[in-house]
């Protein structure tokens, strides 16, 4: 089998292997798949001058005519020098066609496959595995080691340096899409430049929130007290098109963890201990209003406001017109009794 493991991915793809000319890139991660896929066929054509020696087809269409990829593949290059094939596959089964071109490989072409997640065991991804001719490259979402990676190399890359706390806050707001990723962090290289180094105002300023930071900011806010930066949050949720009911249940939720946290300082240690204890799941913007929420709330008034939000969802989902005011309201009673402590 030459399913290529996630610690050789990158020496794997960094080189152009004769006896292996068909790539399959596939995973959830569409983003790293047209990423690797466009780096990839780059360098395969690295070299020709050939303005037609790279060949894009549809795999939609290659479903009705198997026997096309063979012939792309086989067709020498007018300029002479290596065929370049990107098949991006649809909808509809390529897999006759990536058959028969494993069965009869190209002898100087590099065929690069694009697909979705694949099961393991079954179909393209099966066949490609199996093949010796061929590699089956899998691309999951970014880790927290691949995006410091990735912020490294295109800060350096832009001859600018970034602060460790504004890299932590980056990180944070990053998402596990790889060309989602990749075009935040230059819109903020674009707009720090000029500047000796990007700090974490420069990520505030610049980098899209994502929508479970912006949630956390009106669910931090009103259990810390914080009405008119609760508000405030809300105003900014709902303006950009969140549903009322979507937010109400993403405070459930918060208030949910938030009683978990409260027993466990409850048990020993305070709230310090109980927030030491979930560190991984709590980014550090978020400790000092988790903090203060702890002190502000017993385990008891917990329990007694999620019976209220539970109600307040519910009666949000019944009217969706009145669902706005009716998580505002409830929202801002959460925060006048945290207000109150």
């Amino acid at each position: 089998m030459v399913a290529v493991r996630p610690a050789d991915v990158e020496a794997t793809l960094t080189r152009i292997d004769p006896l292996h000319p068909v790539l399959l890139l596939f995973g959830p991660d569409s983003g790293l798949v047209r990423e690797r896929a466009r780096a990839y066929l780059a360098r395969a054509a690295q070299g020709s001058d050939d303005p037609f020696g790279l060949v894009r087809l549809d795999g939609d269409e290659i479903s009705g005519d198997p026997g096309r990829l063979v012939d792309e593949a086989g067709t020498v290059a007018l300029f002479g020098g290596r065929r370049v094939i990107s098949l991006r596959v649809g909808s509809r089964n390529v897999q006759p066609a990536v058959e028969a071109l494993l069965a009869a490989p190209p002898g100087d072409a590099v065929v690069v496959i694009e697909a979705g997640d694949l099961k393991r065991g079954q179909g393209l991804r099966a066949l490609c595995e199996a093949s010796p001719r061929a590699l089956a490259i899998a691309c999951y979402a970014d880790t927290d080691r691949d995006l410091s990676r990735l912020i490294d190399t295109m800060v350096a890359e832009a001859g600018l340096s970034i602060d460790r706390d504004a890299r932590a806050e980056l990180m944070g707001l990053l998402g596990g899409d790889r060309l989602a990723s990749r075009g935040e962090i230059a819109k903020l290289l674009v707009y720090a430049m000029g500047e000796p180094r990007i700090t974490a105002e420069h990520v505030r300023a610049i980098v899209g929130d994502a929508s479970s930071l912006a949630l956390d900011e009106i669910a931090d806010s009103a259990f810390a007290g914080q009405p008119t930066e609760m508000a405030t949050a809300y105003a900014k949720a709902t303006g950009e098109g969140m549903r009322a009911d979507i937010i109400l249940g993403s405070v459930c939720r918060a208030a949910q963890a938030l009683h978990l946290l409260r027993l466990v300082a409850d048990a020993g240690g305070g709230p310090e201990r109980a927030i030491e204890s979930a560190r991984p799941a709590i980014h550090f913007r978020r400790k000092p209003l988790v903090e203060k929420a702890l002190r502000s709330w017993s385990a008891a008034r917990l329990e007694t406001v999620l019976l209220a939000l539970d109600d307040a969802l519910l009666s949000a989902r019944r009217n969706a017109a009145l669902g706005p005011s009716i998580a505002e309201r409830a929202l801002l009673q959460v925060a006048g009794q945290a207000k109150r402590g």
